[in-house]
């Protein structure tokens, strides 16, 4: 019971003792009968004030934790993009939050302090340690960790305030987001490539190792893969051996030689591999090598030479060497001596006349 109803019933335990009063003169009773009825309102009072201290004092001790909590002083503090390491190297993410704390009860001997301060320690601190464990690319599951693990009130290190943080926000800037959706990117691409490629020399060691090994392995690859077409598979032995001989670098087998569609070339020819110098077959043919060594590049002689014989200049006619003889001139007029010098070699005649002087026995 208040003050203020203990006042009121003290009040109306008087009024009803003079009420009495009056009435105990009005009718005349006895003098004695006066205490006994200024004493009955105060054993009234004193009952009334006696029930209302056991009523107040009876709340069952089961129901103490439903009481109603007297409320707690919190202060709050927020705090933005505070940086905090991942697993990945220079990779941090940044923290916002609101701190909220409050001193603990009972601490005595205590120096001046900052709360705030110790409270925002405490946040980062519990903070840091889920992070630094945690991946950068997986920003948003860390921030819902982050909320359940910093949602409890709890001391600091020192013990003197109790901490939280609510709307707690944990994220990448955003270039380090931009390069980890890249390199994300770039490591699908290159485990797709990856298969892509095991998968390219799985075949190419199935059809090297084991279709392509020999012809019989191609036809009996070729049989199943055509459903068992006899006839089919029998119209393309030659093409099986000669891609079978193909992927072994090996030539076409003399069995399967007359079934083979495209029939191999007839090997290359001295000319085909001289592109341009049949005159030079036509000399080695017609006068052989110089020294009786192999095939060696011809000299201008050798080319000029072959020239005569194809402008059908023949041996022994007078023409030829006349000609071959003004020919050495104009070269040696263009200052070419040494070929000059081979065609006089090869086509003049001893004790033949230069063409261009005058003869000597002639006199006009």
């Amino acid at each position: 019971m208040s003050s203020d109803r203990k006042t009121v019933t003290v009040f109306l335990a008087v009024i009803c003792g003079l009420l009495l009063a009056i009435v105990d003169v009005w009718f005349g009773w006895p003098l004695w009968g006066l205490p006994i009825l200024a004493a009955v309102p105060a054993l009234v009072a004193v009952a009334l004030l006696a029930r209302a201290g056991r009523r107040r004092r009876g709340v069952p001790p089961g129901l103490e934790p439903y009481l109603p909590v007297e409320p707690v002083e919190r202060r709050s503090m927020r705090v933005s993009e505070v940086a905090l390491p991942s697993t990945i190297e220079d990779y941090d993410f940044r923290f916002t939050a609101t701190v909220r704390w409050c001193p603990v009860d009972g601490a005595t001997g205590v120096p001046v302090v900052n709360p705030g301060g110790l409270a925002v320690q405490a946040v980062l601190q519990r903070a840091r340690q889920i992070t630094e464990l945690r991946d950068a690319r997986r920003s948003s599951l860390v921030q819902r960790e982050l909320d359940g693990a910093l949602g409890i009130m709890e001391p600091d290190a020192s013990g003197l305030v109790l901490a939280m943080a609510e709307e707690v926000t944990l994220t990448l800037t955003e270039h380090d987001q931009a390069r980890l959706d890249k390199l994300a990117s770039v490591r699908k691409d290159e485990q797709v490539w990856e298969h892509e490629r095991k998968w390219e020399q799985s075949r190419r060691a199935y059809l090297g190792d084991d279709v392509l090994k020999d012809p019989g392995s191609a036809v009996i690859w070729w049989l199943v893969k055509n459903d068992d077409h006899v006839e089919r598979t029998v119209g393309d032995l030659g093409l099986l051996a000669q891609l079978s001989s193909a992927a072994n670098n090996e030539d076409v087998p003399d069995r399967f030689r007359h079934l083979v569609p495209y029939p191999e070339p007839e090997p290359e020819s001295e000319q085909a591999v001289h592109p341009g110098n049949a005159h030079v077959d036509e000399y080695t043919a017609s006068y052989g090598s110089p020294t009786g060594e192999p095939f060696h590049e011809p000299t201008a002689g050798d080319r000029f030479e072959a020239f005569l014989r194809a402008a059908d200049f023949k041996e022994g006619d007078p023409r030829r060497d006349l000609f071959a003889l003004q020919v050495a001139k104009l070269v040696s007029a263009h200052g070419n001596t040494e070929v000059a010098d081979d065609l006089e070699q090869r086509f003049r005649t001893p004790g033949e006349v230069d063409p261009e002087e005058p003869d000597p026995g002639f006199e006009n």
